[in-house]
């Protein structure tokens, strides 16, 4: 799939939507863009209207620039994209989409978390997170060399997952085919990850939840996604052996399969 630059409204964010039926939302995570959903998208597209983007200060939204907390970004994402829909989120754009059900519910007819939980990191009473100082470690390396940091946290993301060489070469090829990310927007994103806590609201989301975690994940760990469900009124959580924090390039016929299952309700 071919994925054109755009502008959506009057915010400058890159989206695509491409297919016809059901409108699906797909949201990429922390550092990375549009384009690592292309074959989830591709798979999707004989049933589904398919909608990607880029968030703002990544990839082709590099115009959309910093200073945007969680709910910033879920105004904004919220407001480029067809709805209702049902929305994907990775990792951070599991947050994004989070958020966009508990602010707008109407939007979100359907919710699938990838790797991703209503708090990133460790707490006294969530230990199922990253520990805090990494990624203030993360953080504080950003602006000295932003390149290495990404490199080393997709590192992280396929670590211990099956075929982990092959998604590591993968993902590094992938990492700036929409261009550099804002330096800025990616202290934003690491801001999120480690201050949100949405555990408290995910009693008022109504719609059907499924959350995909990899039993590897070194990052968002597998017993992270049980916990959520636990907060969760309609949730259920997959867990795919031997997969780490992307199981959609690792094991993407059965994440197809579970994918599918869901949306198809």
């Amino acid at each position: 799939m071919h994925l054109p630059t755009t502008a959506a409204g009057s915010a400058p964010l890159y989206v695509h939507t491409s297919g016809s039926g059901p409108d699906v939302v797909l949201v990429h995570g922390w550092g990375m863009h549009a384009g690592v959903w292309e074959d989830v998208a591709e798979a999707l597209l004989d049933h589904y209207r398919v909608t990607v983007l880029d968030l703002p200060g990544h990839g082709y939204s590099r115009a959309a620039g910093a200073g945007h907390d969680l709910a910033d970004l879920a105004a904004l994402v919220a407001a480029a994209v067809p709805g209702p829909a049902a929305w994907v989120g990775w990792s951070l754009g599991g947050l994004v989409a989070q958020q966009v059900a508990i602010s707008d519910p109407a939007r979100v007819t359907r919710l699938v978390l990838v790797n991703s939980t209503p708090c990133f990191v460790q707490r006294a009473d969530w230990p199922h997170g990253i520990a805090r100082p990494v990624l203030h470690r993360f953080a504080a390396e950003l602006r000295q060399d932003y390149r290495a940091v990404l490199r080393r946290f997709i590192a992280l993301e396929v670590h211990g997952s099956e075929h982990a060489s092959a998604q590591l070469h993968q993902l590094k090829a992938m990492l700036f085919q929409h261009g550099e990310p804002d330096v800025a927007a990616l202290e934003d994103g690491l801001a999120i990850l480690e201050n949100a806590d949405l555990r408290a609201a995910l009693s008022t989301l109504l719609c059907p939840t499924l959350l995909l975690m990899g039993q590897r994940d070194q990052l968002v760990p597998a017993a992270a996604g049980i916990a959520t469900c636990q907060h969760l009124p309609n949730g259920r959580v997959q867990v795919f052996p031997r997969a780490g924090h992307a199981p959609f390039f690792s094991h993407l016929p059965a994440f197809i399969d579970a994918l599918r299952s869901f949306l198809d309700g």
